[in-house]
């Protein structure tokens, strides 16, 4: 009891108004006393409740207000982020700069619109969080009746709508800088393609007209053609920059172009009609040279001859390769089997490997030389006509002649109207010993072949209907 007494009076502060012995060794104790000290003891509990609610209240109040305090300071560490992103994105595109070619444009653009489905995004969904969480703190305070929460002035609402309200400008710019620069690098690479495509075509247009309009000596044109050979290699340098224009116009998607009517396709085509036609003129003067000092041959043998080797020259090459040289022999009538042949050949061609115009003009000087002119046609003639005094397209054909001297005898011979083989009956049908007798006087030809001819002719007239 001398304890609890001591606590009352130390620990409480209840006065000490009684003893143990006043309460424990006396058989009444004093009412009054024990009463007023009991009185005490009722305060004191009754203290103590009042400040254990208010404890409560204060600590109430904290968790609540820590809970409010700790969504300020949310709110102003996103609001901060929020226009620290929005102003590094405006000065990223303040700063930015294009090197000048498509593949940069079009990245800048890809990044524009990564951007836009992105960031942008999330900054409009963080832009309506930080609206809405300064709402609820508001809300949070005017609970308790405490004082508003008013946010610092730069990380205010409206500092963060004049914010956004310049990066839209900024955003507005920057769509109409990509468009405006990927519109004017297309239109430079139509310009630049046009360019070169139109003065390529121009140069191609020269080189034509040069060659074409050649007269005069002919060394004179061999060596002009000669030079205006020489001048082709920097052309195929020129097209190499006109097919990167053009990878770069496909690049761009460019599909259109106002400025040339022009393709690269078309100009590396027309290019190679050039070369070929230089290569040609260049082959015909190096013979034009050549059979200008053939003076034993006849200038219609000289047509033949240098026509049946253009026919055959099938790689503009100037020169036959033994199946060229086999196959021109044969279309003249010169027919040898498989080794006589390829010993005629290697005689002609030498070391070469391949007969050249000259050589080739030579064998046929040797092969006709000391026989009669009239003899050899007429005879050419029968045989390709297997007898008949007359010849079709088909037998002219079958013969190997070139298609171009086959049109141009069946212009120039006279048709035949006598007699004829059953199956040659519905064919329109030649007549070359008039064709010849008129180009090498009649009575030569009927003397030197006339009796050949119709002598044939009438060994085979038991298979005529």
């Amino acid at each position: 009891m001398k304890l609890a007494f001591d606590i009352a009076s130390k620990e409480i502060g209840i006065p000490d108004l009684l003893d143990v012995e006043d309460v424990a060794d006396v058989a009444k104790p004093d009412e009054r006393s024990l009463m007023t000290y009991i009185a005490y003891w009722f305060h004191a509990f009754s203290q103590m409740e009042k400040v254990e609610n208010a404890g409560r209240r204060v600590e109430k109040f904290v968790n609540n207000m820590q809970g409010a305090w700790e969504m300020q300071n949310n709110y102003e560490r996103r609001m901060k982020a929020l226009l620290a992103a929005i102003a590094k994105q405006k000065e990223d595109w303040e700063v930015a700069t294009f090197d000048g070619t498509y593949v940069d444009a079009k990245e800048q653009s890809r990044e524009f619109t990564k951007y836009k489905q992105k960031a942008k995004r999330e900054w409009v969904a963080e832009k309506s969080e930080l609206a809405g969480m300064l709402g609820n703190i508001k809300t949070k305070l005017n609970t308790y009746r405490l004082r508003p929460y008013q946010p610092p002035k730069e990380l205010s609402l409206e500092a963060l709508d004049a914010a956004w309200s310049e990066l839209m400008e900024a955003e507005r710019t920057r769509s109409q800088v990509i468009n405006n620069t990927i519109r004017d690098i297309k239109n430079n690479l139509r310009k630049s393609f046009a360019d070169k495509a139109n003065d390529f075509a121009l140069a191609l247009k020269t080189i034509s007209v040069s060659i074409s309009g050649l007269e005069g000596d002919v060394e004179d044109q061999l060596e002009h053609t000669s030079q205006i050979s020489r001048n082709l290699p920097p052309l195929d340098q020129y097209l190499d920059i006109i097919a990167s224009l053009d990878s770069q116009c496909q690049e761009a998607n460019i599909e259109e172009n106002d400025y040339t009517t022009y393709t690269y396709d078309e100009l590396a085509y027309e290019l190679s009609l050039v070369r070929s036609s230089v290569q040609k003129k260049l082959a015909f003067l190096d013979n034009q040279i050549v059979a200008r000092n053939m003076t034993n041959l006849t200038p219609i043998q000289l047509e033949e001859f240098e026509s049946v080797f253009r026919h055959f020259d099938r790689d503009l090459s100037n020169s036959l390769q033994e199946l060229e040289f086999s196959a021109a022999l044969a279309s003249l009538g010169l027919v040898y089997d498989e080794e006589e042949m390829h010993e005629r050949f290697l005689e002609v061609a030498g070391r070469g490997g391949s007969v050249s115009f000259e050589q080739f003009i030579r064998f046929m000087v040797d092969v006709t030389e000391d026989q009669n002119t009239a003899e050899q046609v007429f005879e050419s003639f029968r045989e390709v006509a297997d007898g008949k005094p007359y010849v079709t397209e088909l037998d002219l054909t079958h013969s190997l002649i070139p298609e171009e001297v086959v049109k141009e005898l069946m212009d120039s011979m006279p048709l035949h109207s006598g007699p004829d083989l059953k199956e040659d009956r519905d064919l329109p049908k030649y007549d070359y010993v008039s064709f010849m007798e008129r180009f090498l006087g009649g009575d030569e030809g009927k003397s030197k072949n006339g009796g050949a001819v119709n002598g044939h002719h009438r060994n085979q007239s038991s298979s005529r209907g």
